[in-house]
């Protein structure tokens, strides 16, 4: 047989060496032909070749493959298969245990106790069941015994084979099954298999996506890949962008350490996962907290966060009236701009798409420190643009209610003249013994994020910390991989919208405009990207500090005569974007050397380039345009004439570019914040009366302007509370914050 081996950049070329087994072969050449000549599928396919390669090693070393599903979701099927070709005893528990060990058919079984006691009856049969280095296929009702999953999930890893409920119909109708516990207790079908669903759902380490009407050796090759994934170290654990072997060997452990002790950012070392079109089309009649949690487990390894875990604080973050629109994050048709679509990310809490990651993270943040041998107190540091700040008090709030004195402690820094009175007041708003808000005198952005850094990167101050308080610092910007990680989902869903909606077909490409700053946000679409997600185009749109207009375009990062300016969209007034260094990373196929160098290079010398082929895969990958205010705030006058709807300052910067590269695909404009935010802003390019009006009444005013998106009511609620709040300061001197570190801590 002719086994591959591979290298991944560039993914086009694949040696052949000699092997042998005709089974193997005959599967390799199945899979080849089956696949799409896309890049991803053949890099997925050299993949799963590889590892089956190893099969023999495989079984010697595999605990119990257990399939679970509904019945005729295939598991059997898939069972024989996987068996065959990992060389392992397939089990199907009806045959081979059940009915042995009761001396009776299941029909039979199901006839005498009738469905509540075959399930108790099947439930005491399982615990007796200890199989070991086998496939196990298990019956459609043993998930529905508590007791007997807890035995069986212990001696294995638990496969859901997730088939759409259609095909199962079918399937089932074409066998004409007749003993399914319910069947014949006037219960149709399909609400045996809805109600069925709550059990599958809790009880699966991996989920199996399968696509629509999917072959049984595409479904186990999905399952090897998954076990091969496991077996694979080099797929396991985290690393820094720049090198550093780093301890964290889990998503937990990333999430609590922040940054990178080189000064690097946190990556895990496992390829980005992908979806297939057909997956992607199973996601489409989702719920997003539903899409959400198919993104996200296929990031988090089930042995780190268990997925039923997830699921829980997914839910807890997304649903609810936690986000004022029930679909969460909604794209719109923007009228009178032809093939101009609006994902509305500004309906959480603090009217920012940053409650996206914010009201996730705190959550799992929490849940990492709870399953910490080491138990300490965790200080959060942020430095913000306007919007991150608000956003991560408000999530930590939420949770830190049922967490009492277990719950960490905030402290926000921004610049005091660099952001709206109304980010500063809903802020402020948090104020409390465990949140404390800062404002800089004297300081932008760039210089808050810079002592942020400084302060991780200082063994004696975190020593002092450690040693004198027990507090470790952490992070929640988006230099922390678990702040990042939430945002891919959104862009993946907002696709999926557009399917839904009938405005493409699957498969179909689409282009991305966001407003870009600290390069967060374009990321994460990036990473959805990559996942598999037809996304043709990411246009990367910057205001007058168009630093990486200028990078995108050019390779060179130069920042050596700019100074930083002030402008109507505060929130990506940045010159310094820490995230571009995750992307380089991922393009230039983990050579840490290059962004360390890069990186150091700008610290010293405020200037990097990158080779050339890194700048031309660049350039294929994202478009780049900037926008003035005077641009910024035409588009927001435009779009409300013919739309009725009004933009903020960041989404009309990012619609201004938009224009210049709209083409014949949909261009989804990433609406980043909601109007009310920088009211005083738009309702001065309206020429309105602003001096002397409050927050609250600059809020009402911008309610008036538009009929959409209309009254945040949420926003307006924090900030009719935030007045009798202090507005602390500080001197842009390091010590000074230091000062106000040391004192959050002693609080703790």
């Amino acid at each position: 047989m002719r086994a591959v081996e591979w290298i991944l950049q560039p993914l086009h070329k694949i040696y052949l060496a000699e092997d042998s087994g005709d089974i193997k072969k005959m599967w390799v050449y199945r899979s080849i032909v089956r696949s799409s000549p896309s890049r991803h599928a053949i890099a997925r396919t050299v993949q799963w070749t590889r590892h089956l390669c190893d099969a023999q090693k495989l079984s010697q070393t595999q605990p119990n493959i257990i399939l679970m599903g509904s019945p005729g979701c295939g598991k059997t099927t898939v069972g024989r298969i996987l068996g065959e070709r990992l060389q392992l005893p397939v089990l199907d528990v009806d045959d081979h245990h059940l009915e042995p060990y009761w001396g009776v058919s299941v029909a039979q079984k199901l006839s005498e106790v009738g469905s509540e006691g075959f399930v108790a009856a099947e439930g005491e049969a399982l615990k007796a069941f200890c199989p070991q280095r086998s496939v196990i296929s298990l019956t459609g009702s043993n998930p529905m015994h508590a007791e007997a999953m807890e035995h069986i999930s212990k001696t294995g890893r638990v496969y859901f084979m997730d088939v759409h409920k259609s095909d199962i119909l079918e399937r089932l109708e074409r066998m004409k099954v007749s003993r399914i516990v319910g069947q014949n207790d006037g219960t149709s079908m399909a609400e045996i298999l809805d109600f069925r669903q709550q059990f599958y759902e809790r009880w699966y380490d991996e989920r199996i996506i399968c696509e629509r009407l999917e072959s049984p050796e595409n479904v186990a090759d999905k399952v090897l890949a998954c076990i091969a994934k496991h077996q694979n170290p080099k797929a396991k654990g985290y690393e820094s962008t720049r090198g550093f072997n780093l301890e964290c060997s889990t998503f937990n452990d990333a999430l609590l350490q922040g940054l990178a002790p080189d000064d690097g950012l946190v990556v895990p070392r496992a390829a980005v996962p992908f979806f297939t079109l057909g997956q992607l089309d199973r996601l489409i009649e989702l719920s997003y907290p539903e899409r959400v949690l198919r993104v996200l487990e296929r990031w988090i390894p089930c042995n780190e966060i268990c997925p039923s875990r997830l699921r829980e604080m997914i839910h807890a973050a997304y649903g609810g009236a936690v986000f004022q629109d029930a679909a969460v994050c909604p794209v719109r048709p923007l009228t009178g701009s032809d093939g101009q679509f609006l994902q509305e990310l500004f309906h959480g809490p603090t009217a920012s798409f940053k409650d996206f990651a914010l009201q996730l993270m705190p959550r799992m943040f929490l849940n990492a420190a709870s399953e910490c041998t080491e138990k300490h107190k965790y200080l959060i540091l942020v430095a913000t643009s306007g919007d991150t700040g608000g956003a991560v008090l408000d999530g930590f709030s939420r949770v830190t209610e049922k967490a009492g004195s277990h719950s960490p402690g905030v402290l926000v820094l921004y610049p005091r003249d660099g952001i709206s009175s109304i980010q500063r007041d809903q802020m402020v708003f948090y104020h409390g013994n465990r949140a404390r808000v800062i404002g800089v005198e004297g300081a932008d952005f760039d210089a808050c994020q810079t002592m942020v850094k400084k302060i991780f990167q200082n063994v004696d101050i975190n020593k002092t910390l450690l040693d004198k308080y027990q507090v470790k610092l952490s992070a929640a910007n988006s230099i922390s991989w678990g702040r990042l990680l939430p945002q891919v989902a959104y862009h993946v869903s907002s696709y999926l919208d557009l399917v839904k909606k009938k405005v493409i077909a699957m498969g179909n490409q689409i282009d991305l405009c966001i407003p870009t700053g600290n390069f967060g946000n374009i990321l994460a679409a990036y990473y959805a990207k990559e996942m598999g997600v037809p996304i043709k185009r990411l246009v990367c749109a910057s205001n007058s500090n168009n630093v990486l207009t200028d990078f995108l375009s050019s390779g060179c990062y130069d920042i050596t005569k700019r100074r930083l300016k002030q402008t109507v969209s505060p929130a990506i007034d940045i010159l310094v974007s820490s995230n571009l260094e995750r992307l380089l990373h991922y393009v230039t196929n983990r050579e840490c050397a290059i962004v360390r160098e890069a990186f150091e290079q700008l610290r010293d010398n405020k200037v990097f380039s990158v080779p050339k082929q890194v700048a031309e895969s660049l350039h294929g990958m994202f478009s780049a345009g900037w926008a003035t205010d005077e641009d910024c705030k035409a588009a927001i006058k435009t779009t409300r004439e013919k739309s009725n709807y009004l933009l903020d300052t960041h989404t009309g910067i990012a619609k201004s570019v938009a224009d210049r590269f709209q083409g014949d695909r949909p261009m989804v404009i990433v609406a980043t914040a909601h109007p009310a935010k920088f009211a005083h802003d738009i309702l001065a390019s309206f020429g309105r009366q602003i001096n002397h009006r409050t927050p609250v009444d600059l809020i009402r005013g911008i309610a008036d302007e538009a009929a959409v998106p209309g009254l945040h009511e949420a926003l307006l609620k924090t900030l009719s509370s935030a007045d009798d709040k202090p507005k602390l300061t500080c001197e842009n001197n390091i010590g000074h914050v230091l000062k106000q570190v040391t004192d959050l801590a002693r609080c703790l």
